[in-house]
């Protein structure tokens, strides 16, 4: 009974996430902090940041795998499979009711006045997350001199996978220097190949397989991937690429689900539904493979370490999204007084749901902007 209870609680947690969490993966993480340290105490930050470590050390989207970790931890295989659908699904049928409406008519609705207001609002969200996982993740002076090295690396332009590696590593180092033996043995990453690609159906599955499978970093990573996957070998015009990332920008859940509607304009509801699954399916492998080892690496002192590191990196590349979000962003008096106003009901009253915050940013960008 007590499980069918924490099933239906990650449903409608996460379904609801779905539909609201906007604004990319470092926001989505935001709101799943909120929701399921700060309010539900499901797990404490230090746990919580050793998911986010795990997440940003295997590919796929960080959000859509953060959210299959909570299942998982909560539910069990039933869990994982939940709390990622659910946080999936909304994202993936808004975008094909978008798809199918841009096959018709050519064109995507205006939003760009709403979309202007949520930008601003994510920042402060992201910011208000990030304190409390700061102060758990950088414990003493050498996590805090690797979180300013990463933070620094992350600014210059360093693939945020070499950033969370290295820092994992230079705990790993100092820690193992202090041992004598040999502890460093075994440690090696494993990278991943995907299969050859095939044809139609099939060549669409094989190449969004791929790239969910070996992607790191952001959705706009994912567009160079696509681009030189799809547009580069003529089965995609770019155009059409460039309308899929403006469907990321203004649809809740994981970017990821982007692919539905660049599937749906490679060969209808199939392809868009073949799209989908091919590129989220690594993200539940690869977390149900890697789920039971985070606590064996926590009561390892050597991978706790290299744990640490990557956790206190973690924190840098936050920091890092937070900074360039913020140049990209703010560039005038009204995404100011947006990105205020947000911080001041985030940190002032923090029991405030953060799909509010984004909807309040929104609808105050859009008024603004007739002023």
């Amino acid at each position: 009974m007590a499980e069918k209870k924490e099933l239906r609680q990650l449903f409608r947690l996460f379904l609801r996430l779905g539909l609201t969490a906007f604004g990319g993966p470092a926001a989505h993480i935001a709101m799943m902090q909120r929701e399921v340290v700060d309010k539900r105490r499901w797990m404490d930050h230090e746990h919580f940041l050793d998911l986010i470590g795990a997440t940003n050390l295997i590919p796929g989207p960080n959000s859509t795998e953060m959210a299959i970790h909570i299942g998982q931890e909560r539910g069990g295989w039933r869990g994982l499979l939940i709390a990622g659908a659910c946080f999936i699904c909304p994202a993936v049928v808004i975008t094909g009711i978008i798809a199918w409406l841009y096959q018709q008519y050519g064109r995507l609705p205006e939003v760009a006045a709403f979309i202007f207001g949520i930008k601003p609002a994510i920042i402060a969200v992201i910011l208000a997350a990030a304190l409390p996982l700061a102060k758990r993740a950088l414990k003493g002076a050498f996590l805090c001199v690797v979180a300013v090295l990463a933070l620094a690396a992350g600014l210059l332009g360093l693939n945020e996978i070499y950033v969370m590696f290295g820092a994992g590593l230079l705990a790993l180092i100092r820690i193992a220097g202090q041992r004598q033996d040999g502890a460093l043995k075994g440690f090696f990453p494993v990278l991943l190949q995907a299969p050859a690609i095939v044809v139609s159906n099939a060549r669409i599955f094989f190449s969004f397989l791929k790239v969910g499978a070996i992607l790191y970093g952001s959705g706009y990573v994912l567009f160079a991937f696509l681009d030189s996957e799809l547009v580069a070998k003529g089965l995609l015009s770019r155009k059409v690429l460039i309308d899929a990332i403006a469907v990321g920008q203004f649809t809740p859940g994981p970017v990821f689900s982007s692919v539905t509607f660049i599937g749906w304009q490679m060969g209808g509801w199939k392809s868009a539904a073949i799209a989908t699954l091919a590129i989220f399916l690594p993200s539940f492998i690869f977390v149900a493979l890697s789920h039971p080892l985070i606590p064996r690496m926590r009561r390892s002192k050597l991978f706790s370490s290299f744990l640490d590191g990557v956790n206190a990196a973690s924190v840098a590349i936050i920091l890092t999204v937070c900074i360039e979000f913020g140049r990209a962003t703010i560039t005038d008096w009204r995404a100011v007084v947006i990105a205020l106003l947000s911080g001041v009901v985030v940190f002032g009253f923090p029991k405030v749901n953060s799909a509010f915050v984004i909807l309040g940013g929104s609808v105050l960008g859009y008024l603004l902007l007739l002023i």
